[in-house]
């Protein structure tokens, strides 16, 4: 609760279930902090709570509402990370190297107090240098976020390197009025402060996928698959009227062919080709890798709040901590990916 620990989401935002922080340790390296709101403490096993999620399965978005897998009184009360008031939390704080790479980390239970509630909008400002009075009004803050975006950037650049695809599509969102009636549909827009989140929960997801990997403990991995040899043969047709030849569908290959279609005419037309060509990911008991990541691991663990494959990765780590995993418990991982998948 010393820490300084910030929240970043939408103005609109409810349930805050991640929070980050990050520092420089002794030696100079990074010490990032995701902490995730620990939902398994208040969701059971076994309870009306955890059958109700069950069935629920995820938190379903609307236009403009939401029907969460969780009562409200949890997602946007006690598992909320709100700001200036003790939350329990599960922790994953990562010691990073210059260049990005995981040297050492801890998972533990822990109890937050986050500093600011953040959103991506203030922040895209303060990251732009754009107002000296929201600067002025976040001036404790600023220079650990101006380091989340350096550090951010050293993240994404390892991911290219390794062969992560940039799949740069349009996403849209449907604006409501004071009745509900959708009365626009605009182009939602990435902003700095988004890609560092997006980074920072990777960064976590990727780490505790290992971790429980490589201890050869049960987990749900997400997994995504390399594509098909049916879907590659149909995107090499696709493409060749438009003078691309696709040698290979592997990683380097498919972010090369991006690369050279940026700023061309027929970009999006590509992009929605190669996004169509990929397989689904997927909930899996088995470690199968993600393709478009590139990561040999990779889990949900960021999200128990709306999604409950990552409340059964919560479940498992705790187990783990406390020395209490149980047979059942495994059983459980396979149906909720199993469940999860359909």
């Amino acid at each position: 609760r010393g820490e300084t620990i910030i929240t970043i989401d939408g103005a609109a935002s409810k349930d805050l279930d991640d929070a980050v922080s990050l520092k420089r340790d002794e030696q100079g390296r990074w010490i990032l902090g995701v902490h995730i709101a620990d939902v398994s403490h208040y969701v059971t096993a076994g309870s009306a709570l955890d059958l109700e999620a069950w069935q629920r399965g995820t938190s379903v978005y609307f236009a403009d509402q939401v029907v969460p897998m969780l009562p409200r009184e949890l997602s946007n009360g006690i598992c909320s990370l709100n700001p200036q008031v003790d939350r329990l939390a599960l922790s994953c704080i990562m010691t990073l190297g210059e260049d990005g790479a995981v040297v050492e980390h801890t998972i533990a239970k822990s109890v937050i107090r986050t500093t600011e509630r953040m959103t991506y909008e203030d922040c895209n400002v303060l990251l732009a240098h754009g107002d000296d009075a929201l600067a002025e009004r976040y001036r404790d803050i600023l220079p650990m976020l101006e380091a989340m975006a350096a550090l951010a950037r050293v993240l994404e650049g390892r991911r290219r390197r390794r062969g992560s695809l940039d799949l740069d599509t349009r996403e849209s969102y449907v604006v409501c009025d004071e009745t509900g009636t959708p009365v626009e549909v605009r182009t939602r827009t990435q902003g700095e402060s988004e890609a560092l989140i997006e980074s920072f929960m990777l960064a976590a997801n990727e780490c505790v996928a290992e971790h429980l990997n490589r201890l050869e403990q049960p987990c749900v991995y997400r997994v995504h698959e390399k594509p098909s040899l049916d879907k590659t043969e149909t995107l090499r047709a696709m493409l060749a009227p438009l003078g691309y030849d696709l040698k290979q569908a592997d990683g380097p290959s498919l972010q090369k062919l991006l690369d050279t279609a940026k700023g061309t005419p027929e970009e999006a037309a590509v992009a929605m080709m190669v996004l169509r060509s990929l397989m689904k990911a997927r909930y899996d008991t088995q470690n199968l890798g993600h393709f478009g990541l590139a990561a040999p691991y990779y889990c949900h663990f960021t999200s128990p709040i709306r999604r409950y494959p990552d409340l059964m990765v919560h479940r498992i780590l705790t187990a783990l901590l406390e020395g209490k995993l149980s047979g059942g418990t495994a059983k459980r991982l396979a149906a909720a990916a199993e469940k999860a998948a359909v």
